[in-house]
């Protein structure tokens, strides 16, 4: 009888050494999945309006900003639509749409505010640390380009927000733009530009940085590096609880969040599909990833102080436009050209190889079906940048930097990015462009998913998720009050008003260190040049 109950106490004991280890729950009020641009930008959005509100935030990797929001991993564009083609498409008369445009526009303007905000409130450093003047410009050749750039130029001179743009068809003018683009160029190539002396370079990962480490001295709020969440589970109570696993000492911990948001990049989906949350349902991705060209001899990234990008190919993702961009990374001048598409079936780069396989379920296989069959020239691009060599890829870059030698470059693989494919009732699933918020009926749990206009509209896009979310908070007076105060332009629309426009535009240009915008007696002009005026000269202290 000893025996067999000194036996079963030896059993017993073996297995709680062998069960998790559960620290005792912790319970906060909001709990934020990712460390990248995301939810560091929520973190400090809801730590100005709710002081007293309880964080935690969670992150899988060492450090926050190592995926997405990594400065190497992204294009760095401030993400205005002043040279990007794709947000400005031709109807079916052929007439070129500028709505999206001023939406982005709209957008990044919201972002500078938040940012200026932060600069003078101590929360962010420095601003020439994360942020930059950084001329933006299209440039195309071809007639049908050509002709397209023209409509282009001529239609964005309705909003005041695309004040300064000059347009030109001269190589003599454009060289005064991008003389690294110029030369050897072969003088009989009908080329044209637009020119915008107003752009930015934004490293999206110092931002993440400095926002971190802001939270990070307040003492309701806690960093959970080297831990992944494992499971999501709704509580009786109607909070979550999130169970994570500490990948250094195995370690699991559990949190009960009132809200939890998951910025998680491309490893969102997967975890919204965990919370079992209906709306999570509807929603499949697809990953695409992509690698620049870079070179970081200063001879040549000296040359060059633009980011100019072209038009996409035939079936080729927003995200895949090329650009030969100007950045300023780990405080030095860089070009980068591409990205050319990559494929794994990770969401993440530091992610597994299984992500595409785990997030597929019997509720969306169907849309990635039909997905799959309908964006075929999709498939047909991908498989063509599969199969690039050095010196296709080279070949590329001379397209925009005639004289460009391969041994000045090296190939960097960039983040993951997943598209999403959305359930859709006509067509079964539909390639979905841009972010969506994901969210529960109640709103106490919400994920982002998508790419690309992503990091540079984090903070208005934060701003929907506490409108969808917090919609009834947001609406007290204290609530408007302070966004107000944060973002001043908050409600209206500057493209409807050139006067605050310029206000706002001149506002965050003093304090993030920005060229000033034109001014605003500068009208646009009613045609396009084939010669515009010389530009005014670019920032020459930008930070290298």
């Amino acid at each position: 009888m000893i025996k067999k109950v000194s036996g079963a106490l030896l059993g017993l004991a073996l297995a709680v050494n062998c069960a998790p280890a559960f620290a005792e729950t912790k319970k906060v009020d909001v709990l934020l999945i990712g460390g990248g641009i995301m939810s560091t930008t929520l973190g400090v959005w809801l730590n100005e309006l709710e002081p007293g509100w309880s964080m935690e935030m969670v992150e899988r990797l060492d450090g926050v900003a190592q995926e997405s929001s990594n400065g190497w991993n992204n294009a760095g564009t401030g993400h205005s639509a002043l040279a990007e083609l794709n947000y400005t498409p031709e109807d079916k008369d052929g007439n070129v749409t500028i709505a999206k445009a001023v939406e982005i526009n709209e957008s990044f303007q919201i972002s500078r505010q938040f940012w200026a905000w932060q600069v003078q409130n101590g929360v962010l450093k420095n601003p020439r640390s994360f942020i930059n003047s950084t001329p933006h410009m299209s440039f195309v050749w071809g007639d049908d380009n050509i002709a397209f750039l023209k409509k282009r130029y001529e239609a964005l001179q309705a909003s005041p927000l695309f004040r300064g743009m000059q347009y030109s068809e001269d190589p003599a003018q454009i060289a005064k733009w991008v003389p690294l683009m110029m030369q050897g160029r072969d003088p009989a190539q009908k080329i044209a530009a637009t020119w915008t002396p107003i752009g930015t370079d934004v490293n999206f990962g110092e931002i993440t940085r400095q926002f971190a480490g802001y939270l990070q001295t307040k003492p309701n709020f806690s960093l959970k590096l080297s831990s992944e969440v494992e499971d999501i589970t709704r509580n009786d109570d109607g909070t979550w609880r999130v169970e994570y696993k500490n990948l250094k000492d195995g370690s699991v911990t559990e949190t009960d969040a009132r809200f939890v948001f998951i910025g998680a990049g491309g490893g969102a989906l997967r975890l919204l599909q965990k919370s079992g949350i209906e709306e999570a349902k509807d929603y499949a991705g697809f990953p695409v990833g992509g690698s620049f060209l870079v070179t970081e001899n200063p001879t040549i990234a000296q040359q060059h102080l633009a980011k100019a990008y072209g038009k996409a190919s035939v079936g080729a993702p927003p995200m895949s436009v090329p650009h030969l961009d100007t950045r300023v990374l780990d405080g030095k001048r860089v070009i980068l050209f591409g990205p050319f598409a990559t494929f794994s079936t990770k969401f993440l780069k530091e992610g597994s190889y299984l992500d595409l396989l785990g997030s597929t379920n019997v509720h969306n296989v169907w849309p990635m079906t039909r997905v799959g069959i309908d964006e075929y020239p999709l498939v047909e691009y991908l498989a063509g940048q599969l199969m690039l060599s050095d010196d296709d890829r080279l070949a590329a870059l001379r397209e925009y930097f005639p004289e460009a030698k391969a041994e000045d470059w090296r190939l960097w693989q960039a983040g993951q990015r997943v598209q999403i494919i959305k359930r859709d009732a006509d067509k079964g699933g539909v390639l979905k462009l841009g972010t969506e918020i994901v969210a529960s009926a109640d709103g106490s749990i919400a994920g982002l998913l998508g790419a690309s206009p992503g990091a540079s509209t984090a903070a208005p896009i934060m701003l929907n998720v506490l409108e969808k979310v917090f919609k009834d908070k947001l609406a007290t007076p204290e609530w408007q009050a302070k966004v107000h105060q944060i973002v001043p332009s908050y409600g209206t629309k500057l493209n409807d008003s050139p006067e605050k426009t310029f206000q706002e535009w001149s506002y965050t240009a003093k304090v993030l260190q920005l060229d000033p915008p034109p001014a605003i007696d500068q009208a646009p002009a009613a045609q396009p040049t084939d010669a515009a005026p010389a530009p005014e000269k670019a920032s020459s202290d930008m930070a290298l």
